[in-house]
């Protein structure tokens, strides 16, 4: 019966850390750690005009992800509107998204369009993605609802 009941808390112990591996949301492109963007702050991408690491020290969360910022501004300014600053198809790649896909992306390899932030999975498929940005962002609009919520291994 000790045997049992010591299993039966053990499984419940790892269910409770199988489910905390990940809590973000589908839609969103986090690590292991649920941070998003690598720990860079979004919102220096606007107000800096720079990819700037953030800190520990200052974070929020958005669609159960974890933005680290720069400094106690940044994090208010991203808690009082997180979809101004967060980046488009939840912080993938804007290429991938075109092709069906969901890469990760290199926080360097940004842009800042019609005062939205798009991330790309390296400076090299950034320059492709340039090429074309209205054209790649209407077909990545057109995507993304679809693929949104299909975890990144199944696409």
């Amino acid at each position: 019966m000790i045997r049992f009941k010591k299993l039966r808390a053990l499984v419940a112990v790892a269910s409770i850390g199988a489910a905390a591996v990940s809590a973000a949301d589908l839609d969103m492109n986090a690590n292991a750690n649920d941070v998003a963007i690598s720990g860079y702050d979004p919102v220096a991408y606007f107000s800096e005009s720079e990819a700037t690491k953030g800190s520990v020290q200052y974070t929020a969360t958005y669609k159960n992800a974890i933005y680290h910022f720069s400094s106690e501004e940044h994090r208010d300014l991203f808690r009082a509107d997180p979809g101004a600053y967060a980046p488009q198809y939840g912080g993938y790649c804007a290429f991938g998204v075109t092709k069906e896909k969901k890469f990760d992306v290199d926080p360097e390899a940004w842009r800042i369009v019609d005062n939205k932030l798009y991330l790309n999975l390296n400076k090299d498929i950034q320059k492709h993605w340039l090429r074309d940005v209205p054209g790649y962002i209407a077909t990545a609009n057109d995507i993304w609802p679809d693929i949104k919520t299909v975890e990144a291994a199944e696409l």
